[in-house]
């Protein structure tokens, strides 16, 4: 008998630690939930502007209006992050990540289904926002549950490793949004496409949240969480332990996450406004660069796991912000340079940059809390950076860019990059902890 439980124990020690339904788990939810977010980023340029708000807008305050409908997600998310982080520090990772994807995609099929400010006026973009709000939450609540699948079932010395995988969805996301809008705009004219191809991606985004969702249910609870429930450690309120007891720690991480969200989105929906109305880009055209350039950002993403591992956390991060902060310095220049090749240039390095960022983020921010309260802590700390860094960058960059010259955009994202540098400078390195003990 005690031989027959010993076996039962190890077979399911390997079904819950199985290194390709994890790392699958955590890869294929963050791509869907990016597909999602993205598609709407690029329609928030593209498209919104043009169909959502009034005709009588000039064309540079619609497309503000539509950025502004962008940012009401990533104010979203610190409250998804903490709905969420609640249910996933009390009940589990598994369920919650389900109840997240969910979310986000029943919102992201809805906005393929509204009617537009032609057929029912200002309730239109009413209802964006309303379906924006909607990918917010969710988005809130899944990246922290993909990062935190993948970190807290990585063998001791792998975390940042396998930390990575669940970034490695946001350029295979970003690639899978921007080809979709390239293939529908080659195959369709640009009547068809303003007035019904742009609901396509939407709307054909529930396939793959059905393939996610099958995929998740066949999880098993984390090892370090299973402790957790093993002991009756669970925490009755997770936002209320972050805030009392690890304050310290989701300061310095928002900031240190800062300089991940600018120099992304300055370089994907700011670039992509600035070169299709300021430089005499087609869509199509300034898409298929960034498409090209992406894979930079995808091949970066491994490598800053090498140098995580290697090198430690820390000393790889400040690496990164020193190098993001100098491409600041001649963001204007390579930028408005008009030449397609530095243009081009201009996007490779700055997705690259992105990678390097982005790659060890997630670990880096699940390891600086205990287990009880990762989930919540590492969320709130992941989408609080995204209010600061992203919700507004694109926003800022164009007034910016407007008001005092494409200069001043380099230099907000010169200043973002010393800020995270000195949050990073100010923070512990993690790499050797034993933070599945940590509960």
């Amino acid at each position: 008998m005690a031989s027959s439980n010993s076996i039962a124990a190890s077979e399911e020690v390997v079904a819950t630690n199985s290194k390709f339904r994890v790392l699958t788990a955590s890869l294929v939810g963050t791509t869907i939930e990016f597909f999602d977010f993205y598609i709407y980023a690029t329609a928030a340029v593209l498209i919104f502007p043009h169909l959502f708000f009034p005709a009588s807008t000039d064309p540079t305050t619609a497309t503000i209006q539509s950025l502004a409908t962008f940012a009401i997600a990533f104010i979203a998310r610190p409250i998804g992050a903490a709905l969420f982080g609640h249910l996933g520090d009390r009940i589990g990772r598994k369920a919650t990540l389900v109840a997240a994807l969910l979310t986000m995609g029943i919102s992201t099929v809805c906005i393929g289904l509204l009617p537009t400010y032609a057929q029912i006026g200002i309730v239109a973009p009413l209802l964006l926002a309303l379906c924006r709000l909607g990918q917010g939450l969710g988005l809130g609540g899944e990246w922290s549950g993909a990062v935190l699948l993948a970190t807290e079932n990585a063998p001791e010395g792998k975390r940042a490793w396998y930390g990575m995988f669940p970034q490695l969805g946001a350029p295979i996301g970003f690639i899978l949004a921007t080809g979709s809008f390239l293939t529908l705009g080659a195959f369709m004219s640009e009547a068809d496409f303003m007035q019904w191809g742009w609901r396509i991606p939407f709307i054909a985004s529930s396939a793959l949240v059905i393939v996610g969702l099958w995929i998740r249910l066949k999880l098993h609870e984390t090892p370090a969480f299973q402790k957790v429930l093993d002991t009756q450690k669970e925490v009755n309120i997770p936002f209320k332990e972050v805030m009392t007891k690890h304050w310290r720690m989701l300061i310095l991480g928002t900031i240190a996450a800062i300089c991940t969200f600018v120099v992304f989105y300055l370089t994907t929906v700011f670039a992509l406004n600035w070169g299709t109305t300021k430089l005499g880009y087609t869509r199509a055209e300034f898409l298929q660069l960034q498409l090209v350039a992406t894979l930079c950002f995808a091949a970066f993403i491994p490598l800053s796991a090498v140098f995580a591992e290697k090198f430690g956390r820390k000393a790889t991060s400040i690496g990164v912000c020193i190098a993001s902060a100098l491409f600041g310095l001649v963001f204007a220049s390579m930028l408005e340079s008009g030449n397609t090749v530095i243009v081009f240039l201009f996007l490779c390095i700055g997705l690259a940059i992105m990678g390097l960022t982005y790659g060890p983020i997630g670990t880096v921010l699940s390891e600086i809390f205990p287990t009880s309260v990762r989930y919540t802590g590492s969320a709130l700390t992941f989408n609080l950076a995204g209010i600061f860094g992203a919700s507004f960058a694109p926003l800022i960059a164009t007034k910016l860019a407007t008001t005092y010259g494409l200069q001043a955009v380099g230099y907000y994202l010169t200043a973002a990059s010393i800020l995270s540098l000195l949050a990073f400078l100010a923070m512990r390195e993690t790499k050797n902890d034993d933070v599945n003990n940590q509960v």
